[in-house]
């Protein structure tokens, strides 16, 4: 069966991102477009516009030609977006690098993308450096002032009118971020014009954003949540985002405060602290009409929760780097919205849920693996056909590697990941599933689930919890909760409390660190 989106297919323009998402730049002239929530400097969008122009125009005065790759290596700050969009208005592309990345990690990215120039700013400049020395980078620009780098703010001196690039939206590539798709090792997924273009267009009749919002971008932008749900869909709608290099709760909330911001888009351990933490109590939210879950599974006790305490909707959306990245959104009508679940297709996309064994598709309420076609699907990973061809199928269906299954009504559930499953006795266990359920428990802050080996079991589920400060609550009573909520094979068979669960920078659960601190532990005993 294949399930299709509610809403009318929308017409796709073929035309650049930048001139897509800047149509109206100019016209909006003072308007802030972008605010730095750590210095409160803003960039209008007439500013910004007039920016894009220049900065274009100085990197085609210094040789950057349409294909080639130009890497921005920095937090949340304005400027980001000025250099996405110059780079895209010359036919480049942009490949985004974690902040976080050692010295050799980033060199490894810019190797692989063929990038030839570098942006980061001056606190990561030693590890710039280093990598720009191993992957041959051309130029290295900066964020600031330092001796070892170009001034980014010399490139916004050039009245020049930058040269007319003719973009071919289905072919040229816009963006270049890095993914591990369903397996492996990052790859470099390329993202066209038109992947982009088009996965706006899908979400403007989902989730219209109104020139009256005011956006907060917590989520990195080097991350595809950050670069296209929020970045590229906020600058097109006219909305002020007001960006944050870094995540702390009580500047999050003072920032939410001081700015009135009207929609958030957050990841689910964002919205636990925003649920269970004393302290948003103390900053007024009353701006805040709807926040966007997305990045991992929100369960609907912690929604429910949420909903109740900051008195806003929250609505939920899937997708992934691949796929540009929206495939599933809530609807937008809040009597419409089933907590828990992520929502129907988008228009233009098709979905359907396959066996995992037989790969014969599904009907409604059956778990399977989530496939879905549609013009937001990559291209395929850069200089890897073969990667591409295991995502991609012969029909066009790429694979998410997701497990899920959809409703009567096609809202789509995300069961969990398919290579993350515990398999107990044969039977399949979802680490997220059990998460929910130890977050609904009142004396726990956060908790993740990964498998155990067990001779007799093959697999047996273990949590790894974080306990609130104050809180008590033995293992024992733990595991009866759990218990009392699941399936006899999926209870909580081992329980280990630490300070932190790891966490990647866009709030996905690296179960994979736990799993191998946990095979490291039983090696050495």
């Amino acid at each position: 069966m294949i399930f299709r989106s509610p809403y009318a297919d929308v017409l796709i323009p073929e035309e650049s991102v930048p001139g897509f998402v800047l149509r109206h730049a100019a016209a909006r002239g003072d308007k802030a477009a972008l605010i730095d929530g750590t210095s409160g400097a803003s960039i209008s969008y007439a500013q910004l516009a007039k920016s894009v122009r220049s900065v274009a125009a100085s990197l085609a005065g210094r040789g950057f030609r349409r294909g080639d790759v130009f890497a921005i290596f920095s937090p949340n700050v304005p400027e980001y977006a000025i250099a996405l969009y110059a780079v895209a208005s010359l036919g480049g592309a942009s490949t985004t690098i974690n902040p976080l990345y050692t010295a050799d990690e980033v060199a490894h990215q810019l190797k692989d993308a063929g990038a030839s120039y570098l942006l980061t700013v001056p606190a990561l400049i030693d590890k710039a450096k280093a990598a720009a020395e191993k992957a041959h980078i051309r130029e290295i620009f900066v964020l600031g002032e330092t001796d070892a780098a170009t001034p980014f703010a010399s490139l916004l001196h050039n009245d020049d009118a930058p040269p007319q690039v003719s973009i071919n939206a289905r072919e040229d590539i816009f963006a270049l971020p890095y993914s591990s798709g369903t397996t492996g090792l990052p790859k470099g997924v390329m993202l066209t014009h038109y992947n982009v273009v088009a996965n706006l267009c899908q979400q403007e009749v989902v989730n219209p954003i109104q020139e009256t919002d005011t956006l907060i971008c917590i989520l990195p932008l080097f991350h595809i949540y950050g670069m296209a749900v929020i970045l590229n869909t906020g600058l097109h709608s006219g909305a002020t985002i007001v960006t944050m290099q870094r995540f702390d709760l009580e500047r999050v909330l003072k920032v939410m405060q001081d700015y009135g911001v009207t929609y958030a888009h957050l990841v689910p351990p964002i919205i636990l602290a925003l649920t269970k933490q004393k302290i948003v109590d103390d900053y007024d939210l009353s701006k805040l009409h709807t926040i966007f879950s997305g990045a991992a599974p929100l369960g609907q006790t912690i929604t429910q929760a949420c909903v109740e305490r900051l008195g806003c909707q929250i609505r939920q959306g899937y997708g992934m780097t691949e796929t540009s990245p929206v495939i599933h959104m809530s609807p937008h009508d809040a009597e419409q919205i089933k907590h828990g679940a992520v929502g129907q297709c988008i228009p233009n996309t098709e979905c359907k849920i396959v066996d995992m064994e037989t790969g014969a598709a599904l009907g409604p309420n059956q778990e399977g693996e989530i496939c879905m076609r549609g013009p937001q699907m990559m291209k395929g990973y850069l200089n890897k056909p073969e990667a591409t061809a295991a995502t991609i199928d012969a029909e066009g269906w790429l694979h998410t590697g997701d497990i899920g299954y959809a409703d009567e009504d096609g809202h789509f559930f995300i069961v969990d990941r398919a290579k993350e499953l515990i398999k107990y006795k044969g039977f399949q266990v979802a680490p997220a599933e059990l998460e929910a359920i130890l977050l609904s428990h009142p004396s726990i802050a956060d908790a993740a689930v990964i498998p155990v080996a067990d001779e007799e079991a093959g697999e047996i589920p273990k949590a790894f919890i974080v306990i609130k400060a104050g809180a008590a609550a033995d293992d024992a009573e733990i595991k009866a909760y759990v218990a009392g909520r699941v399936a006899p094979y999926k209870k909580i068979r081992l329980i280990e409390r630490i300070e932190q669960i790891p966490k990647s920078a866009s709030g996905k659960i690296l179960r994979r660190v736990l799993v191998e601190r946990e095979r490291k532990r039983r090696a050495e005993n």
